[in-house]
């Protein structure tokens, strides 16, 4: 006789019924299961294992979304100051797959204006081993501890904080301390403030120096060269470098001059490889280097040129030269420490 619809429904009842049983019984011996474990377990090692769970997440988190970075020095001001602590995008410029190696493709290339955080090129690493235990131990204490010292007990500077200012193809030169950027395809320089008000940019730049500084820069650079010539220099050339190499305050506590003298300083360096090129026609490298500073400075594809905000203090790429893309670790996101100045990293 054949089963009626009624009966049909009636046994899949009972069997769906008999799954669920199973199943809820199966869970419930698993859960029971668990709990006897965990009442054997040591509560230290209990208290281990979250620890490294959390320190496993906040590992992941760092390497792949975002990390957390200390802002070193002045060189950012007044974007970022010193102890500022940020968040990084990691992801948008592509992820490293192990601290320092194989990095990852991103969604797109640092634009003209993004704040980068990049691998100083300068860096002396101290071995890969410490590499990647430095950049995990910074990591997972959210920029807190820096092992990675030098010989004076200090945090080397392995990663450096600035604004991509040139992009691939431009030219990048200093004229009086600002700066003038030759674009792709153009034949006349623009100012960095042009740009800046055609891109909606409104980052603030700190400058060290006055306008009428930079006569003195060029005649310390010349008083320079004809000396280390062994020709006259005359009085007003020597009275610029007194006060080029001038480090002490007047009575109001402010520096009559540069805060650092360095004899390299880009500003005196122009003129001094002029001067020196002139009265030696076969010194060549200073030819070279004077050229390059009077036409700038090259960005090759795969290249960014980052230059620090506080334009008069900053050591960027006028002295290391463009950075790899490679070396560019992410896009600065979002300030969280001071509490008040909380906000978007521009």
């Amino acid at each position: 006789m054949a089963e009626t619809r009624g009966e049909a429904w009636k046994k899949w009842e009972i069997s769906v019924q008999r799954e669920t049983e199973r199943y809820l019984s199966w869970r419930k011996r698993r859960r029971d299961a668990r709990k006897a474990r965990q009442k054997k377990r040591n509560p230290v090692v209990d208290w281990l294992d979250a620890i490294l769970s959390a320190v496993v997440i906040v590992l992941l988190i760092n390497q792949y979304l975002l990390q957390a970075y200390q802002i070193p020095s002045p060189s950012m001001e007044p974007s970022l100051l010193v102890s500022d602590r940020i968040f990084v995008n990691k992801l948008v410029y592509g992820p490293e797959l192990i601290p320092g190696m194989l990095k990852l493709p991103g969604f797109r290339q640092p634009a003209r204006g993004n704040v980068v955080i990049f691998e100083s090129p300068e860096y002396i690493s101290s071995g890969p081993v410490i590499d990647i235990l430095q950049r995990i131990i910074y990591m997972v204490t959210l920029s807190l501890l820096d092992i990675d010292k030098d010989e004076n007990g200090q945090p080397k500077h392995h990663f450096l904080i600035k604004r991509a200012i040139g992009t691939p193809g431009d030219r990048i030169r200093m004229n009086n301390g600002d700066v003038e950027i030759l674009t792709p395809g153009e034949s006349t320089w623009r100012s960095e403030s042009e740009i800046k008000k055609d891109l909606g940019f409104t980052y603030a730049n700190v400058r060290m120096f006055k306008p009428d500084d930079y006569p003195v820069f060029r005649l310390a650079g010349v008083g320079k060269a004809l000396s280390s010539a062994g020709l006259p220099v005359t009085a007003e050339q020597k009275a610029a470098i007194d006060q080029y190499y001038q480090t002490s305050a007047d009575a109001s506590g402010t520096p009559t001059f540069l805060l650092r003298a360095l004899d390299d300083d880009i500003y005196v360096t122009k003129w001094e490889d002029a001067t020196t090129w002139a009265v030696d026609p076969t010194a060549v490298n200073r030819s070279a280097e004077w050229r390059m500073l009077e036409e700038g400075y090259y960005v090759p594809d795969g290249r960014i040129f980052p230059m620090g905000d506080n334009r008069d203090n900053s050591h960027d790429a006028r002295y290391f030269g463009p950075v790899k893309l490679e070396k560019v670790l992410g896009k600065g996101l979002f300030r969280y420490w001071p509490i008040g100045r909380i906000g978007a990293v521009r």
